[in-house]
């Protein structure tokens, strides 16, 4: 048996110096470190349960604790009681039903008609066919609590 072996290159790889090397990673992991930071001081990783500054997102590990909290019911227990309900709700959209929540809103599906769009890039006319898509409308008395109007209305 006859192997034939092709010639490596005698050059070394360049190496940059160690210590531009060290400086440059530490300083992006300080940078990563404070922008973590920030995200979890501006609400999103609040173990308080409660949103900071009013952004961010609750989560769904959030809302199970919340429940917890509120109800006296184990972790396990809400938890299930919280996917039981996002599952009713889910499967009541997906069958055409509207659902509402008192004192948050409804959620409804709503048929969209068929239409000519353009492509962006080319302005080639192309026809979007119809489709469905959920639509929340803001419950009267959630938008008084946050003091939103006809006038300043969120986009639904």
């Amino acid at each position: 048996m006859l192997l034939t072996m092709t010639k490596k290159s005698t050059k070394a790889p360049a190496k940059k110096p160690a210590a531009a090397k060290g400086s440059t990673r530490g300083a992006a992991k300080a940078q990563r470190d404070d922008v973590n930071e920030a995200s979890a001081n501006a609400g999103g990783g609040n173990g308080g349960g409660e949103a900071r500054g009013g952004s961010g997102k609750v989560a769904k590990t959030q809302l199970v604790e919340q429940v917890a909290d509120k109800t006296g019911l184990t972790k396990k227990q809400s938890e299930e009681a919280v996917s039981a309900m996002l599952g009713v709700v889910v499967d009541a959209i997906r069958s055409g039903k509207s659902v509402g929540l008192p004192g948050l809103g409804t959620l409804s599906v709503k048929a969209t008609a068929a239409r000519t769009g353009v492509r962006p890039g080319t302005s080639e006319k192309i026809q979007i066919p119809a489709g469905k898509k959920v639509a929340f409308k803001v419950a009267s008395t959630l938008k008084g609590a946050l003091g939103v109007t006809d006038d300043n209305a969120v986009a639904e």
